[in-house]
């Protein structure tokens, strides 16, 4: 996770989007121990208060496992279940502006597909 924060968007929601990220790409996965809210919190000089917020937002998605004693634990299917909802989020949210931008622009999608940009 890197270190720069977005000024327009509450810490806690951006530190969850990136654990996302980080379980969407695989870099956590099902099973694996997320950071301590001590270590995140000294790692990036943030509240634990945020950490604890952000880890439990993950929590309350079922995403996020809480084991007694030992910590939080990448749930059971997480990954899966993100992909469903970004990809909703995607088609609802985002895809219909840029489908709105590339018409606009005269730009077919398979075109753009098809080239190798560099």
């Amino acid at each position: 996770m890197s270190v720069s924060w977005s000024e327009t968007t509450p810490i806690y929601r951006q530190l969850r989007d990136r654990i996302v990220a980080m379980i969407l790409d695989g870099e956590l996965k099902e099973g694996d121990a997320v950071p301590s809210v001590r270590q995140v919190a000294v790692d990036y000089q943030i509240n634990p208060l945020t950490v604890s917020k952000a880890y439990q937002e993950l929590a309350d998605e079922a995403l996020l496992d809480k084991r007694r004693g030992l910590g939080l634990f990448v749930g059971a299917g997480a990954r899966e279940k993100l992909l469903e909802l970004e990809r909703d989020r995607f088609l609802k949210e985002e895809w219909p502006a840029l489908r709105a931008r590339l018409l606009r622009l005269g730009l077919d999608l398979n075109i753009l597909l098809a080239e190798n940009h560099q």
